[in-house]
């Protein structure tokens, strides 16, 4: 069910106000709890290899040095971060991210749409539920009337349940080449009331591509659109935030770059503008499934299996940076000779984390994930 936000509230919490053609109508009531969470996905499948490099395994290297990048970020004797991370990393020192590695749902194929569907559903397998993790969810929690917001073109899967869903996502010319853009900008520049809207306009416009687009920093300004939404009294509990861009079958080291760029600066938008509700907040983000440990012939990776997770926040409490049951990457020790071996697995993780966060047991969480 998709419900559409107030327009003069949207644009004064986005600090767009001049925007107008940006956003559908949509309006929130007041929401009932301070707990909030974000879950991110990554389209495509995230190299959690090279996201969460495990740097203490010798056969890293030997798998990954056409592509590995100088400067990793280490966080414990094992595991480093992208040092693309860089602001990530700080989070980690400060005791508000965690990394899950060799995780993966029960998925083992390699379809995209078969993978995002069964981590999005929390289902036993592709296409069997109609509602996703989060939307279920909903229904587990003592108040079920927190307001629930996807920045995406329609309800993503993973929100889909009885309550209604707001959805977010500026407007775009279908199929405008960037000369007619130009043109237009041109038209408008003298016109004293449209200048200003087009300007906005076109700012909002880059919101809706991946995190690589202007050199990661869309990524700064998602996350800074988001924490406002989220940050009110009024604003959204639940939300998603679609990114796209993680399928690197070529040039991997330079895309993912920008990727993982364009990700750091959204989780630190959304960390700076969440401000002081941050310590109530949940991040989690995912992806349907990894990548090949092995580099292919066009210095890129393929469709692989267990991949690696983040979850951040002011609720995480103690314990290790990293959490893993590494299975290794020796020849002998990889999924059909190729991947990650799966050893953790995402809805149970998720499930404890829910848990903590909603101070809820366990069992109260059943329903949210179907086995």
């Amino acid at each position: 069910m998709t419900i559409s936000l107030n327009r003069r509230h949207l644009l004064k919490g986005a600090g767009l106000a001049g925007a107008v053609t940006a956003f559908p109508n949509l309006a929130f009531a007041t929401a009932p709890t301070e707990q909030r969470l974000v879950f991110i996905i990554q389209r495509g499948a995230a190299d959690g290899l090279a996201m969460v490099p495990p740097l203490g395994d010798l056969d890293l290297a030997r798998h990954r040095s056409a592509i590995m990048d100088e400067g990793m970020l280490p966080i414990d004797e094992m595991f480093g971060l992208h040092p693309a991370l860089a602001e990530t990393r700080k989070l980690f020192d400060q005791g508000q991210a965690r990394a899950i590695h060799a995780v993966a749902t029960n998925y083992r194929d390699r379809s995209h749409f078969d993978g995002q569907n069964i981590l999005e559903s929390g289902g036993a397998r592709p296409y069997a539920e109609p509602t996703g993790w989060i939307g279920r969810l909903r229904n587990a929690l003592p108040d079920q009337h927190g307001t629930a917001l996807a920045i995406a073109p329609s309800v993503p899967l993973a929100m889909r349940g009885p309550q209604p869903v707001a959805t977010f996502v500026p407007n775009r010319v279908p199929d405008a080449s960037e000369d007619l853009l130009l043109r237009l900008s041109a038209l408008y520049s003298e016109d004293a009331q449209l200048a200003p809207l087009w300007s906005e306009a076109m700012k909002t416009k880059d919101l809706a591509g991946d995190l690589a687009g202007n050199n990661g920093r869309n990524g700064g300004q998602l996350g800074e659109l988001a924490a406002r939404l989220m940050a009110s009294e009024d604003g959204a509990r639940l939300m998603m935030i679609e990114t796209g861009g993680w399928d690197t079958h070529s040039n991997q080291r330079g895309r993912l770059n920008a990727q993982l760029r364009g990700l750091d600066q959204l989780l630190l938008g959304l960390r700076n503008g969440l401000g002081a509700a941050w310590e109530n907040t949940l991040v989690i983000v995912a992806t349907e499934f990894g990548r090949t440990v092995a580099v292919n012939g066009t210095q890129g990776t393929d469709h692989g299996t267990a991949s690696s997770m983040l979850l951040l926040g002011g609720t995480l409490g103690p314990g290790p940076l990293v959490q893993a049951d590494w299975p290794g990457l020796s020849e002998s020790a990889l999924f059909e000779g190729r991947d990650l071996r799966p050893t953790v697995d995402f809805a149970s993780v998720v499930n404890a984390v829910l848990a903590r966060h909603y101070s809820l047991d366990r069992s109260d969480l059943d329903s949210v994930f179907i086995s």
